[in-house]
């Protein structure tokens, strides 16, 4: 079985925890400063950057993986 597909609950469980720790930090911060409206844009916001910074290092880590196998020491 792919090595993977083994460890993606463990990254959806990091996805979750990291989105929702990201989301509380907004709450915690500008909650009752600013309108209801406008705390739920930044949700939004600071999502949309934690979900891509989690695909860029998703990418990384897939990457990683395909350059190690590649460059496991056998002849060429």
């Amino acid at each position: 079985m792919n090595p993977l597909i083994k460890e993606l609950p463990v990254y959806l469980a990091v996805a979750v925890s990291s989105l929702f720790i990201m989301c509380f930090f907004v709450h915690a911060m500008v909650g009752g400063m600013v309108s209801e409206q406008t705390e739920y844009e930044l949700y939004g916001v600071i999502c949309a950057i934690d979900l891509a910074a989690m695909g860029f290092m998703a990418r990384d880590v897939i990457k990683r993986r395909r350059n190690a196998g590649q460059d496991s020491g056998a002849p060429r």
